[in-house]
C-alpha cells in the first residue's frame, strides 16, 4: 500500500513529503506518539515534525488527545484505506 499512499499525497495539492513519512507510520503503526518519538521514527526535525502534524490536525487526518499525542483519526484511516477521496482534503489555500 506504500504506493497508494504515495499516489494520494501527490494529488492533494498542500502535502509535502514529510506528511507521507507520517501516514507511513501511522499505516503501520496505528498508536498515540508525541511529535518527539514521530520525528526520530522518521528522521526529520521534531519541530517540522510537530508543525505537520498539526497540519494534518487540522485537515482531519490526525487528532491529538489531551496529552498531546497524535494519532490516526477516522478519516486518517479512510483515508489510508482509500475511502476518502483526495479531494475532500483539497484546501483554498496551502496551510
Amino acid at each position: 500500500m506504500t504506493g497508494h499512499i504515495k499516489e494520494m499525497v501527490e494529488r492533494v495539492s498542500w502535502m509535502s513529503p514529510i506528511d507521507y513519512e507520517i501516514l507511513l507510520f501511522f499505516e503501520t503503526h496505528d498508536i498515540l506518539v508525541s511529535p518527539k518519538v514521530l520525528s526520530v521514527n522518521i528522521g526529520y526535525d521534531r519541530q517540522y515534525t510537530s508543525k505537520r502534524c498539526r497540519v494534518l490536525m487540522d485537515a482531519g487526518i490526525l487528532e491529538k488527545d489531551e496529552s498531546e499525542l497524535y494519532g490516526l483519526s477516522d478519516s486518517g484511516r479512510a483515508f489510508l484505506a482509500g475511502e476518502l477521496d483526495a479531494e475532500v482534503l483539497e484546501r483554498d489555500e496551502n496551510p
